[in-house]
């Protein structure tokens, strides 16, 4: 039987703490799918700098990043022996070159540091982890926040009524499996409304007998939320800080007919506000099953 071609997650990388940090989730994500890690550093070359810097001066710049990069590689290969790596240097807009390398090497995930706050729903229009999940043809991991488990025991779905519900869960459980993770499903309700209560309270009940069906531990919660004080997005993180989430699992819809969003707003404020890994998924774009590396059980 000829060899499946290998998984490959792109990361990218910049040298400030939030990459690095993104790094460390990223290798541990990489070494249980087994995955070929990419690092990506993007020389940025759009205003004063690439109108100033000359050839012989990129040329330098790129040297020094390739030799930076080869230092951080040799640091990765002593500790995560098994997995196979290699290096990549872009010059361009960060996010198009993320996107337009991810899109080459075919990923299957990118690995991104999120530094955003989210002051105001239009101030980030031009963060790049926002571009590249709004754009990204595969699912990225944005790491935000400072202190992370090395492994993932608690994963947080946040679930409503739309129709991606049977998806997003069929990918809560292949990460579930794959760390052996118990899953705290939550839905926000902001209306009295008897008919919607009763038809998400349902669908909660399904979504938790289904995963304690696949063997999967897990919570459900309704959480009501007030309107005027509390974002839908806020009441989701709090929600996540409070069971100690490791991970939080979310579809992205785009919105083709808002210029002003790059992704749902509320998608895009959790982003931003989690301090926690955010796995962002475009219904119907993920490529194949998380099944676990042969003979690992």
């Amino acid at each position: 039987m000829a060899k499946t071609a290998s998984r490959k997650v792109l990361i990218a990388f910049d040298f400030e703490d939030q990459s690095l940090i993104a790094l460390k989730q990223g290798l541990n994500f990489c070494q249980k799918i087994e995955a070929e890690v990419i690092l990506l550093h993007v020389i940025e070359d759009t205003g004063i700098l690439g109108k100033y810097v000359t050839d012989s001066q990129y040329t330098s710049i790129r040297a020094d990043v390739e030799k930076r990069l080869d230092a951080v590689l040799k640091d990765i290969k002593s500790e995560y022996k098994q997995l196979k790596t290699d290096k990549m240097v872009a010059r361009g807009r960060v996010y198009e070159k993320i996107l337009e390398v991810a899109e080459m090497l075919d990923s299957h995930f990118i690995v991104m540091g999120c530094n955003g706050k989210p002051k105001s729903k239009f101030k980030f229009i031009g963060s790049n982890t926002l571009q590249v999940v709004r754009s990204s043809k595969c699912p990225v991991l944005s790491v935000k926040g400072k202190h992370h488990r090395k492994g993932c025991k608690n994963i947080v779905l946040p679930l409503d009524l739309t129709k991606e519900t049977r998806e997003k869960v069929g990918k809560t459980i292949e990460f579930a499996r794959l760390y052996g993770a118990a899953v705290r499903v939550v839905s926000v309700i902001f209306t009295k409304d008897e008919f919607i209560v009763n038809r998400l309270t349902r669908q909660l009940s399904q979504v938790k007998t289904y995963l304690e069906k696949s063997n999967i531990e897990c919570t459900a919660e309704i959480i009501k939320g007030i309107k005027g004080e509390e974002s839908l997005a806020q009441c989701i993180v709090d929600y996540a800080e409070k069971v100690e989430g490791d991970l939080l699992l979310m579809m992205t819809q785009q919105e083709v007919d808002f210029t002003d969003y790059f992704i749902g707003s509320s998608a895009q404020e959790i982003i931003l506000r989690a301090e926690m890994p955010v796995l962002s998924i475009i219904p119907g774009s993920y490529k194949e099953p998380l099944a676990l590396p042969s003979g690992k059980k």
